[in-house]
């Protein structure tokens, strides 16, 4: 069973960053392209970015183009999402799950959900 981890979540001013955190447990994810995805009250669950497990291939959501960032460390079988110029738009609570890594989209994550990390932005 895939189990993922997030953390880093919390409270932030608009303009502020947090860095996004999520651990593998019982496989290595070298071998699995990864996603962040989020839920906002009220919404559905939406995709926001995903690394590819081959070439590091990323992408993102128009929302959060050029404010967050992906990455991984095979290493510490972790990948990250930097969030940077964080909005009030961008509270609500994120996943990571292993998915497909065509485009990013809810539909593609195959794994099991996780508790997810709290984000919210507000001053």
């Amino acid at each position: 069973q895939l189990q993922l981890v997030e953390s880093g979540g919390g409270l932030v001013q608009p303009g502020g960053s947090l860095r996004l955190s999520c651990a593998a447990s019982g496989f290595t994810l070298d071998y699995y392209a990864i996603g962040w995805f989020r839920q906002a009250p009220g919404k559905e669950r939406e995709g926001v970015s995903c690394i590819s497990s081959s070439d590091g291939s990323t992408y993102y959501a128009d929302s959060v183009k050029g404010r967050f960032t992906i990455s991984r460390d095979n290493a510490k079988n972790t990948v990250y999402l930097q969030m940077n110029s964080l909005k009030p738009e961008d509270t609500a609570v994120y996943y990571c799950n292993a998915t497909r890594c065509d485009y990013v989209a809810v539909d593609l994550a195959f794994g099991s959900w996780g508790q997810g990390t709290q984000v919210t932005v507000s001053s």
